[in-house]
């Protein structure tokens, strides 16, 4: 004997709802302990980055003054978790009880809808500005067993789909640039330490502010392959391997380049605007690499956890306290490759996350950057 699968009206609209925020907004459910009788989903590239779907019945003022505090607490615990200041939270309910009298939107970063049946979704203002083509998305042909069939599979699809997106990004590839970038650090080093007088060698093509000036430009480049010792060459092709190899994968072969030498470049220039000393190494530009992932990382924190505030930054924080505490490093080249790399990383965008106008005021502010950069090095500390 066949079952048939009915739905009743709460359940109807829910499905709808989660198809539409699903497959159509790329929304993604977020799992929570301990909440019954409501569906959470999240899309930080939203205005309201937070969609909450509530199907159980609330009676009176009191249960619905505990659904808000119960809110904003779970609330505070995912800007933790995402590194977010600000959280706009759309709140959908389905079974409003009629002694429910507050005021529903006291906030403009809280919306909540009240919601009987499906037409009311049409009559909704505050549906009608957030999602102006949910109430056409809503409509199916299918019913009962049919619409359960049509809907599971159509997010099923999709979630197929964004996982195999997700999985292209992080599988790791093969570094060929990073490989490459260490083997010239290498050979260098080797020729300038053992088939040349190094001392000369590293006077020839150090970061020298003096002399850049008087036109030895290509000291800008050279410098950031050129390294004092075994130990120090050692740490930064070890760096360059790990955080050069990330970037490598995330962005590719020639964005990774474009990283790696805009942040050298912004590392030198910094060098000889602020410090009064010869310079050499990586370091720079290995920085600018810890500045794309940091920007990277913070569009894809719903997917890396707390990796961002447990590792990416305090990896940043503890490298620049100890470049001011110690003598002998560079920090002033740190600190303009970590913002070079941040901001040409905008410029370029991250893959299936940055619009057209973040890249475009990414290069703008990258670019005055630059000319700000080569002012303070040749003009103002010249």
């Amino acid at each position: 004997m066949k079952t048939e699968i009915v739905l009743d009206n709460k359940n109807t609209i829910t499905m709808k709802l989660l198809h539409y925020f699903i497959t159509e907004k790329n929304y993604n459910p977020i799992i929570l302990q301990g909440v019954e009788d409501e569906i959470w989903l999240e899309n930080l590239d939203e205005d309201y980055k937070i969609i909450r779907i509530v199907s159980g019945y609330i009676h009176n003022n009191e249960q619905f003054a505990f659904d808000k505090f119960k809110t904003k607490r779970i609330m505070k615990k995912i800007k933790k978790k995402t590194l977010s200041l600000n959280l706009n939270v759309f709140s959908i309910f389905l079974d409003l009880g009629e002694n429910v009298t507050e005021q529903l939107n006291e906030n403009a970063n809280a919306m909540c809808v009240n919601i009987k049946v499906e037409e009311d979704l049409g009559k909704s203002t505050e549906i009608k500005k957030a999602f102006p083509d949910l109430v056409k998305n809503m409509k199916f042909s299918e019913q009962g067993m049919e619409l359960f069939m049509k809907i599971t599979g159509d997010i099923n699809k999709h979630n197929k789909e964004d996982a195999k997106r997700i999985e292209k990004i992080f599988k790791p590839k093969i570094p060929v640039m990073t490989y490459i970038l260490i083997a010239i650090n290498i050979v260098i080093y080797i020729y300038g330490t053992f088939f040349t007088d190094t001392e000369t060698f590293l006077k020839m093509f150090c970061i020298h502010g003096p002399s850049i000036r008087a036109g030895q430009y290509y000291r800008l480049l050279t410098g950031i392959f050129l390294h004092n010792d075994f130990f120090h060459i050692l740490f930064n092709c070890y760096a360059l391997y790990v955080i050069g190899s990330q970037i490598e994968s995330f962005f590719g072969k020639f964005k990774f380049i474009i990283i790696y030498f805009f942040s050298g470049l912004i590392g030198a220039l910094f060098s000889i605007t602020f410090g009064n000393y010869a310079s050499v190494g990586a370091s720079g530009a290995i920085f600018g690499l810890m500045g794309a992932l940091l920007y990277f990382g913070y569009y894809y924190r719903v997917y890396l956890g707390n990796v961002v505030k447990s590792q990416i930054l305090p990896l940043i924080i503890i490298n620049l306290v100890i470049g001011f505490l110690s003598t002998g490093i560079d920090n002033f080249a740190h600190i303009g490759g970590l913002i070079g790399g941040l901001l040409i990383t905008i410029a370029i965008g991250v893959k299936d996350k940055s619009t057209i106008f973040e890249k475009i005021n990414g290069f703008i502010v990258a670019a005055i950057f630059l000319i700000f950069s080569l002012y303070m090095a040749f003009v103002f500390a010249g």
